[in-house]
């Protein structure tokens, strides 16, 4: 993905955020920096785990059936580490419990562990947290070059039938690591499969947070967030997968780096040119904690690997902060591939972001049209399991 957007300050003149990200992850946020955030994303952290480690979902000693396999920082579980698990976990329906925790390593689920299934014995997904660090201008271990955007992923899922509950996924790397690189791409979740699901999660990061992706082009990949809650700045929802992204929350992180609007865009779809469904945003938020108008709602993705791509993005139904630029909230990433000619339109959403001022800044599906944008239109036979309470 392309670098931040914007006007950067003098390097003389900038100014630090006063908690890093990576403080707010790891609990040591102050209570101001605490609050900033407290809407939907208050600290993610490794709290004191209950007596039960694995709360209601059993233990080693009582599992909740053979292909379950526990992971526990502390070792009260079958493993320390979420890789070691996945690693051992082979075959298909292998179910991981993870007890509360700061788990910090990079994890990669091969595409064979079909139809695994996370869960996060807490019940806040902020209590059981996956982070690391990488990111795309972040050189290799063994010197070969840097990581890339995909290769920077704290966590990787390849597989179909994926399904997480209540988990924080997060990339805490932040620009000031590698001053003046460009590749300031860092992923904390990267999910490629088929029918993979995510109930109560939250993904946390700046750039390119969360990418909703397949594993080819010619691949169409279905996948259901509901009740999840990501964070960004720049493109930190992108990807070409078949989304629905339901009852959600995206959050807009500011810009101290920054001068000048736009800070950045929540969205940047890479859908297929063939596949004829991309993203979905229903009954959802999005919120800002930038100033007014300093953020667009999305911008197109066509990577140079595939440049018939068509991006498609359908919100509905999702109130709009003001954050959100009313007047242009859509904007061009490449020459030759304007907005205005990819699969953008919105319906009934309310809010000071989604007040139309310039019509033709803003394509509005018809009641008619609005009825084929649907979660049960854009998953087909698949039908996830509503979010549990």
């Amino acid at each position: 993905m392309p670098p931040p957007p914007g006007r950067p300050l003098p390097s003389s003149s900038r100014v630090s955020p006063p908690v890093s990200r990576r403080g707010l992850l790891l609990g040591g946020a102050s209570a101001t920096a605490a609050t900033a955030l407290a809407l939907a994303a208050a600290p993610a952290r490794a709290a004191h785990g209950p007596r039960r480690p694995f709360g209601r979902y059993g233990s080693p000693a009582d599992r909740l059936s053979p292909e379950t396999l526990y992971v526990h920082p502390g070792g009260a579980g079958d493993f320390t580490s979420v890789q070691a698990a996945v690693t051992a976990a082979t075959g298909t329906g292998r179910v991981l419990v993870l007890a509360p925790g700061t788990y910090r390593e990079t994890v990669s689920v091969d595409a064979d562990r079909t139809g695994m299934t996370w869960i996060g014995a807490s019940r806040d997904a902020r209590d059981t947290v996956i982070v690391y660090d990488n990111a795309a201008g972040t050189p290799k271990p063994d010197g070969s070059g840097t990581h890339g955007t995909s290769g920077s992923a704290t966590t990787t899922v390849r597989p179909d039938g994926f399904t997480a509950h209540r988990i924080t996924f997060a990339n805490d790397w932040l620009r000031t690591d590698i001053p003046g690189t460009s590749g300031t791409q860092a992923v904390a979740l990267k999910v490629q499969g088929d029918r993979s699901a995510f109930t109560h999660c939250r993904f946390l990061g700046h750039q390119d947070t969360l990418y909703a992706d397949s594993r080819s082009s010619d691949t169409f990949a279905r996948q259901y967030f509901s009740h999840c809650y990501a964070e960004g700045d720049v493109d930190f929802v992108f990807g070409r997968a078949t989304a629905v992204f339901e009852h959600c929350h995206f959050r807009a992180l500011n810009r101290p780096d920054l001068t000048g609007a736009p800070y950045g865009f929540v969205f940047a779809p890479s859908t297929a040119g063939a596949n004829p469904r991309g993203y979905l945003v229903t009954r959802s938020t999005v919120s800002s904690e930038a100033p007014d108008g300093h953020y667009k709602l999305a911008r197109p993705w066509v990577p140079s690997s595939d440049p018939t791509a068509r991006p498609m993005l359908t919100v509905r139904d999702t109130r709009l902060g003001s954050g959100i630029d009313a007047v242009a909230p859509y904007a061009t990433m490449a020459a030759g591939h304007p907005w205005q000619d990819q699969r953008f339109a919105e319906y009934r959403n309310s809010g000071p972001g989604a007040v139309v001022t310039v019509p033709e800044n803003r394509p509005q599906l018809t009641r008619a049209q609005a009825a084929a944008h649907t979660p049960r239109a854009h998953l087909g036979d698949w039908h996830p399991r509503p979010a549990a309470k």
